[in-house]
Parts: structure tokens; C-alpha cells; sequence
């Protein structure tokens, strides 16, 4: 799924230059995605929708609104993905109500505690869907790969 989440990043502009998802799978298909990871994907993003409606009263929240996570979200999360959350959110990278639904979206990952490679797709995706400015070090940063970084 997540290799999917990466290749809609890369190759549509902006969320709405991407295909209906009836003809993305199809695309998605013939490229050789698996139609498992096609449909987990492809509902990882209606629920990224779905979510956004619901966070819709956080756009209220104050810029500098603290967030405390609760024990269930600590526990799934974990803290490498908590702190890459707060790093975003204190490089001004995400708005407090980016955050809300960056955390809502994050606790669908099927991972516990959630990886923070994992955690940076997310957050790609939940910038990208919502047309947020990234700035250029910060983009760097959701694309870095942690895994390879950690092994050097």
C-alpha cells in the first residue's frame, strides 16, 4: 500500500490530477500493484477523505494549540512517529488541524507502534492531499529514508 501512496505522490502534481479510483486502479493494475495493496490503498485515501470532513472543526484550532496524545495513541504511535508529528508541527510544516488529521490517519496504519518511514508517508500523503506548501528541507525530510540513514 504504502508503495502506492508513494507512486500517487510522485506522479500526479497535485491530488486532483490523479484519476477516479475506479480508473486509477485499473492504472495501478497494469503498472503490476497487487490489487490488495491497490484496494488497501485506494481505501486508505477515501478514509484520508473522510477524515478530513470529519477534523473540518479543527480548523479552528489556535497555530500554537499543544496536543497531548493519549495513552491508546502513544501506545500505537509510538514515540519516534509522536516526535516526527511535533517536528513537523513546530518546523510549521503542519497547522494544528493537519496534525488532527494527520493523527487520524496515522492510527489506521496496520502497524504498532507505527515506523517513522511509515509515519513520513502519511504525512506526505496528508500534505499532499490537502495542497499544503512544504518547504524544501522539510520535503527533503519526508523522503529521506530512515532505514538506510540508520545503517550508514
Amino acid at each position: 500500500m504504502f508503495d502506492i501512496l508513494v507512486y500517487l505522490f510522485e506522479t500526479y502534481y497535485n491530488p486532483q490530477s490523479c484519476p477516479k479510483a475506479e480508473v486509477l486502479a485499473h492504472k495501478l493494475a497494469a503498472i503490476g500493484f497487487e490489487d490488495e495493496d491497490i484496494n488497501d490503498a485506494l481505501g486508505w485515501l477515501h478514509a484520508l477523505g473522510e477524515t478530513s470532513q470529519q477534523c473540518q472543526p479543527t480548523a479552528q484550532l489556535s497555530p500554537n494549540s499543544q496536543r497531548i496524545f493519549s495513552e491508546h495513541e502513544q501506545n500505537v504511535l509510538g514515540a519516534d512517529a509522536m516526535g516526527f508529528i511535533t517536528f513537523l508541527q513546530n518546523s510549521g510544516a503542519l497547522t494544528a488541524h493537519l496534525r488532527e488529521i494527520l493523527i487520524e490517519s496515522a492510527m489506521t496504519v496496520d502497524e504498532s507502534p507505527v515506523s517513522l518511514d511509515k509515519i513520513k508517508i502519511v504525512a506526505l500523503m496528508v500534505l499532499w492531499s490537502h495542497e499544503a506548501e512544504i518547504d524544501h528541507l522539510i520535503f527533503e525530510e519526508l523522503l529521506s529514508d530512515d532505514s538506510t540513514r540508520q545503517s550508514h
